[in-house]
């Protein structure tokens, strides 16, 4: 009597706990997408509801465009894009055996950087035209000048653009290399109004506004955008890189003999000229050069 009393009590107990238990899902074939969360258009699964989305890497790249200004001035706009880093070049001439008996990158570009480079152009004035200083790879070369339009390169390799003791160079800044030349062209994301008097932004050999001309600015991403051409004035390339984003820029060298843009399609190919009508050929950077100029390299 007590045994079965004992054995309709478990029955009963396997009954109750059985009646609680959630219903069973029915099984899901093999290979079938997971079902829709609600107000879901997606299938979802653990692993990719906590896998962050991924955005693909941006290459090392120059962006080449070209602007014809209302004057009929052709304008070509170089924007360097993704991990680069920037290298300050001495010519052989300028600065020449000042800077050539202390700093490592000279009138020629090395194999070791060439395997890594997607464009170079020219640095800024001769430094006997007194338009600003000069520091290379923490060597003063020619003294830095406040209230001066300024590129800045830090240990790393980045580079920005502004005034010399105004903002430049930013506190705990690792200053490596400066070029200076002349004042703002660009500033506050406005050409500024000497930018007019093509008087004030070096001599030319025609005597006259309309000559070759380069400048560099910087956009609010902290790009770099060389400006170039064969026959511009000051305004001309000011306008256009404000067009290209550049909240700041500054004037680099003039005439026909020292403006130059060479870029590569990917580090280490081939250079080809990227101004129309430029006189130096694309490997003159490879082989040396007098005047100062300054590389892009896909950072390591």
């Amino acid at each position: 009597m007590t045994r079965a009393w004992l054995a309709a009590g478990a029955l009963l107990s396997i009954t109750a706990i059985a009646a609680c238990a959630p219903a069973a899902r029915p099984a899901r074939p093999a290979g079938a997408a997971p079902r829709a969360a609600a107000g879901s258009s997606r299938p979802t699964s653990p692993a990719s509801a906590t896998r962050p989305a991924t955005r693909p890497a941006v290459k090392p790249t120059v962006v080449l465009s070209h602007v014809r200004m209302p004057d009929g001035s052709r304008v070509t706009l170089a924007r360097f894009r993704g991990p680069v880093r920037y290298v300050l070049h001495s010519g052989s001439q300028d600065p020449g055996a000042a800077a050539l008996a202390v700093v490592h990158a000279g009138p020629r570009v090395g194999r070791r950087e060439h395997r890594r480079l997607i464009a170079a152009f020219n640095g800024g004035f001769k430094l006997s035209a007194g338009a600003g200083g000069y520091e290379q790879e923490h060597h003063v070369i020619s003294r830095l000048r406040r209230g001066l339009a300024s590129l800045v390169i830090d240990r790393s390799g980045r580079a920005s653009i502004g005034i010399w003791g105004r903002g430049m160079p930013r506190p705990g800044e690792a200053v490596f290399s400066v070029r200076q030349n002349l004042t703002m062209l660009v500033a506050h994301v406005r050409v500024r109004p000497a930018a007019r008097h093509w008087a004030r932004w070096g001599a030319t050999i025609t005597g006259g506004e309309m000559v070759a001309r380069s400048a560099l600015g910087e956009n609010p991403a902290g790009d770099l955008i060389y400006a170039g051409s064969m026959s511009a004035s000051p305004a001309d390339l000011a306008r256009a890189l404000v067009r290209a984003g550049a909240r700041v820029a500054m004037e680099l060298d003039i005439n026909p003999e020292w403006v130059q843009l060479d870029i590569a399609r990917k580090p280490g190919g081939r250079l080809r000229a990227a101004i129309g009508g430029q006189v130096r050929p694309a490997r003159q950077y490879l082989t040396g050069w007098r005047r100062d100029f300054i590389t892009v390299v896909a950072a390591p």
